[in-house]
């Protein structure tokens, strides 16, 4: 489209450029090519997400356990029971899964864009979806730009395409074809994309493409091939889910094993292994990590982040690496004057400089069109060139604004930038005074006037580069009367120089401190920009990105002569890539990922959506990020704010630490019934425990302590540990000896208690023995989950901080006394009235493990010293 003439043009889209198209026609080109949006990937069926529930490992084997057991027993009890637990898994997962995505949802209405379009002959202000091809739109400074269109009219016209190219220094346009073969984007200047920004002047234009036929779109239609990988989480309990699979067959085959040796009924000895295949699986694991990861989903909706996948906000709990895109992520993305030079003196641009710095900026500030005005909430908002923007910005410093200045020096005529010249010049009149101001880049300024002190000049303008500043010179000159003729000859030449202005785009204070807190992390944070490459290491080391000798920029060229090999090799020095384009960014989310490394990756613009799907998890920007940046993005920021991350990582952590708390209890728990129920057997004294009662156990008396776990506050300490390693598994050896160390504590609570109600005490029976090992099981696991809410002492944490563990003591309690008080319900788990030495036994070792913990967690800490 951008080699036609403007007859080729109209004539091949179909449309007038002084009418538009009529609203019939453009409803017709809405209903033939669909809404002027992304694809949207298609949704999930209520039915089909409610299925994927049950592809668990551990809810398969249930399943088939509850079948089995009908078909073998006739007893529809223990079926019903492990049904009703594994439905209440899956609708909670459904329900988990459709609450973030409505999240999403309402954050995408948030922000729907509008478009200026001519219809009928009229101008209208219409939702962008609603844009088609061949509509005449109309943008200017500060519009966000609804589809991709040809540019037929236009004046001073900049546009900021470096969500698309990357490329953040705004692109003059043009009007009229350009005849040239195979431009690449960034060339074709006549040519306006969809999700861009006008920072100057204004144009009319006609839409040549919209939705997924846009260059945005392409983009979001490659990433449809990304692989799609599991998380740390996902994996680990996938890890899970199969040892315990295997522990339950395993346990199975050996009970049938002995069974068959010693001439038990097949019947009884089915219904034992059933029992201990029971044991071996805590069914409300996936519920309750599912819960877990739900409630901190909803506390990092409160910290200005929302999580798209519930497995998300633990993966980045576990991120070692973020690699963020500087402009708008790590800085203001806004400019701002810094440093001023006048009469010999370079000094900052603060209000005690106020004579000199208005001298400079006042007079900048007349040959500029970029505007600064105050919104209701008391926020600025820049409207125009971001360079020209910082000089009205920076007047407020100083009380004064640009308008007033406008109003007592009226502009009278001009001579625009252009890229060849780099000076702009505008003309002024004060009564009958007239003078012209020129501006832009020093060496041309210089060129202009009349006797400067240039060493001295440029020597500022040296030490301002050297900042990576950006610098802008501005000169006068005293005319006699208004100018017969706007021309360069005329204007600029014989200035008089005012001074320099140095700029730049600053850093976040808040950035500042989340990179300080991210490397105390063990987090290692990596700058990936568009800018130069001076630009982007100076900004780096005022971040701290860049604070060691041997840590290493290097730009996009280099990058390019590197082999994957070499990058990987050299990626841990490399904190700082400048110039780069977005397949540089996959190679380094690649490379990290390659030296097992689980990479962040933060963005805006659709040129860092392929780098945020390669990444283990993408954080995009809720309010100035792409579309197609949210759609690729596991983590979207809702105030664009670097600071969120550090917060959203150390509420990750809490959540794997709190995670692994559970699965530990609830391992340990079962571990304890199932070597409860396995070494009764071997030893010829019966069976402990009914299949019922340890469904009740492992639903109810384990599931209230675990949920509890899973809101425990984080330890104090978690944001001064390292990462944990991607390939680091759940089961580590000390993981493991800790889970089997209370495995035995509680089974030998449990046989101790069946041994007093069947041999030990005066009163004795068999019903009195399963009903004190059943209590005893119940109220010793509520106790236990007091030791698993820190590696330290009980004493130490206190028992005050979590009131969701007390509330679960309570109810625990509560609900295990109402079914040994309740006839029908006792009748049905066939549980024996016990007299007060039976209690007292049980009261005795319900709570002993707390006791035993803390002696095992002194010892432990006295072997480590």
């Amino acid at each position: 489209m951008y080699r036609l003439d403007d007859q080729q043009l109209f004539s091949t889209l179909g449309t007038d450029p002084q009418q538009g198209l009529s609203s019939r026609e453009a409803a017709q080109r809405l209903e033939k090519n669909g809404p002027n949006a992304l694809a949207q990937a298609k949704k999930i069926t209520l039915a089909a997400r409610f299925f994927n529930q049950f592809k668990d490992f551990m809810i398969i084997i249930l399943l088939i356990a509850a079948v089995v057991s009908y078909v073998v027993s006739k007893d529809l009890v223990d079926s019903i029971v492990i049904l009703i637990v594994v439905l209440l898994n899956a609708i909670l997962g459904v329900a988990q899964e459709s609450k973030a995505e409505k999240s999403l949802e309402a954050l995408k209405k948030m922000s729907a864009p509008t478009a200026k379009v001519l219809r009928d002959g009229k101008r209208d202000i219409i939702p962008s979806e609603q844009v088609v091809v061949g509509d005449i739109i109309f943008v200017e400074a500060g519009d966000l730009v609804p589809a991709d269109a040809r540019i037929i009219d236009c004046g001073s016209l900049k546009a900021e395409e470096s969500a698309l190219t990357g490329e953040s220094v705004p692109v003059e346009k043009q009007e009229g074809p350009i005849d040239q073969p195979d431009l690449p984007l960034g060339d074709r200047r006549n040519m306006l994309y969809s999700s861009t920004v006008v920072t100057y002047g204004r144009a009319t234009a006609v839409v040549t493409a919209t939705g997924m036929d846009s260059e945005c779109g392409r983009i979001a239609g490659a990433l449809a091939g990304e692989k799609e990988e599991q998380t740390p989480l996902q994996k680990r309990l996938a890890q899970i889910g199969t040892f315990l699979g295997i522990l339950a067959i395993v346990i199975c085959v050996i009970i049938f094993v002995i069974g068959m040796l010693e001439g038990d009924p097949f019947a009884e000895i089915f219904m034992t292994a059933v029992t201990l295949a029971v044991a071996a699986i805590p069914e409300g694991l996936p519920a309750i990590v599912t819960i877990v990861l739900a409630m901190g989903v909803q506390r990092l909706v409160k910290k200005n982040a929302i999580i798209r996948k519930l497995p998300a906000v633990e993966t980045l709990g576990s991120a070692s690496v973020v690699c963020s895109d500087k402009t708008g992520t790590l800085t203001m993305n806004q400019m701002t004057v810094v440093d001023l030079y006048h009469g010999g003196l370079l000094f900052p641009c603060k209000a005690e400089n106020s004579e000199a710095a208005l001298k400079v900026l006042g007079t900048a500030a007349l040959c500029s069109d970029g505007q600064v005005e105050t919104k209701e909430d008391g926020s600025l908002q820049h409207i125009g060139d971001p360079t020209e923007t910082a000089l009205a910005a920076a007047l407020l410093v100083f009380d004064k604004t640009k308008a007033s200045l406008d109003a007592r020096f009226p502009r009278m005529g001009e001579i625009p930038f252009d890229s060849d010249r780099k000076l702009m010049t505008t003309v002024h009149r004060d009564g009958d005074r007239w003078f012209s101001v020129t501006k832009g880049a020093p060496d041309q300024v210089l060129n202009i006037c009349t006797d400067p002190d240039r060493e001295d000049i440029m020597g500022a303008n040296k030490a301002m580069a050297d900042q990576a500043l950006r610098v802008l010179a501005v000169a006068t000159k005293e005319l006699p009367g208004e100018p017969a003729e706007y021309t360069t000859q005329a204007l600029e030449s014989g200035l008089t120089f005012v001074g320099l202005i140095g700029m730049i785009d600053p850093p976040r204070e808040e950035a500042k401190a989340a990179v300080a807190v991210s490397k105390k992390a063990g987090i290692t944070p990596v700058m990936i920009t568009g800018d130069h490459k001076d630009t982007a290491v100076a900004i780096a080391k005022q971040l701290g990105i860049l604070y060691e000798k041997d840590q290493q920029a290097i730009s996009g060229s280099e990058l390019d002569a590197m082999s994957d090999e070499e990058l990987a090799q050299r990626i841990e020095k490399l904190r700082v890539y400048a110039r780069v384009s977005p397949e540089h960014k996959i190679r380094i989310v690649k490379a990290w990922k390659s030296r097992g490394q689980v990479v962040a990756m933060t963005g805006d613009g659709v040129n860092d959506a392929p780098a945020l799907k390669a990444a283990d998890i993408g954080c995009a920007m809720g309010i100035t990020g792409t579309e197609v940046s949210k759609g690729a993005a596991d983590m979207i920021l809702t105030d664009d704010n670097f600071a969120t991350i550090p917060a959203a990582v150390e509420e990750g952590r809490g959540i794997y630490q709190n995670i692994k708390k559970c699965i530990s209890f609830l391992l340990s728990s079962n571990l304890g019934e199932v070597m409860t129920v396995f070494i009764a057997m071997l030893t010829g004294i019966g069976t402990p425990l009914l299949p019922t009662q340890i469904l009740w156990v492992n639903l109810v008396t384990d599931t209230l302590p675990a949920l509890a776990l899973g809101m425990e506050p984080s330890e104090p300490d978690i944001m001064e540990q390292p990462p944990m390693p991607a390939n680091e598994g759940f089961f580590t050896r000390n993981t493991i000896l800790h889970i089997l160390s209370m495995g035995v504590m509680i089974a030998g609570l449990a046989l101790t208690a069946y041994c007093l109600g069947l041999f030990w005490l005066p009163v004795t029976s068999p019903e009195i023995a399963h009903t004190m090992a059943f209590m005893v099981l119940a109220f010793s696991q509520l106790f236990h989950a007091f030791n698993m809410k820190s590696r330290h002492s009980l004493f130490r944490v206190g028992v005050a901080n979590n009131k969701y563990l007390l509330l679960a003591l309570v109810a625990g309690i509560g609900l295990q006394c109402i079914i040994y008080f309740v006839p029908f319900l006792a009748s049905v788990f066939e549980l024996a009235a016990l007299n007060a030495t039976h209690l007292l036994w049980v009261a005795i070792l319900a709570v002993a493990p707390i006791p035993i913990m803390e002696i095992g967690k002194f010892v432990v800490k006295q072997f480590k010293k």
